[in-house]
């Protein structure tokens, strides 16, 4: 190398040194109220939902897995499967109209050894049919319909309600 480059790299500024870095807390300015803060907004949307539910009693509130999406605000907890939910009531679901999924009654199940297990599927006897339920927003599917229109939720994110 000679001394020609050595000055060209002299005279390039440095990424790191060519600028001061300024924090995110020195730019705000806190005398002035955030424009979108409600100190009340919690009690009002525990209001709004207790309103929706009627006095009512809720497992959870669920959300869409993928966008977070409320999709139900009273839903009961399968006994069995405790990650599953039904509810009649939804918001922010659609029906998938273009696949229908039949399930026939099931029979009990046997064990290794041949005897029937203890273990029998909750299903009724008969034939059910079933519609694949999606979010509004995303299309994610988050569960199935029933002929009773019940919706069973398998899909998705359950909070405290």
């Amino acid at each position: 190398m000679d001394g020609h480059d050595d000055e060209m790299k002299d005279n390039m500024p440095s990424p790191t040194n060519s600028q001061k870095t300024v924090s995110d807390d020195e730019e705000i300015d806190y005398s002035i109220k955030p424009e979108f803060y409600d100190s009340d907004l919690d009690v009002k949307d525990e209001s709004w939902v207790q309103k929706k539910r009627k006095g009512r009693a809720s497992d959870a509130v669920l959300s869409c897995p993928a966008c977070f999406t409320t999709l139900c605000l009273e839903c009961q907890r399968h006994e069995k499967y405790v990650t599953q939910y039904r509810a009649v009531f939804v918001v922010n679901c659609k029906i998938g109209s273009d696949q229908v999924i039949h399930q026939k009654g099931t029979k009990p199940r046997r064990g290794k050894s041949g005897r029937q297990s203890s273990e029998i599927e909750t299903v009724p006897a008969g034939n059910q049919t079933f519609k694949h339920v999606c979010c509004l927003v995303c299309s994610t599917e988050v569960g199935v319909i029933d002929e009773d229109e019940v919706y069973h939720f398998f899909n998705v994110l359950p909070s405290e309600s």
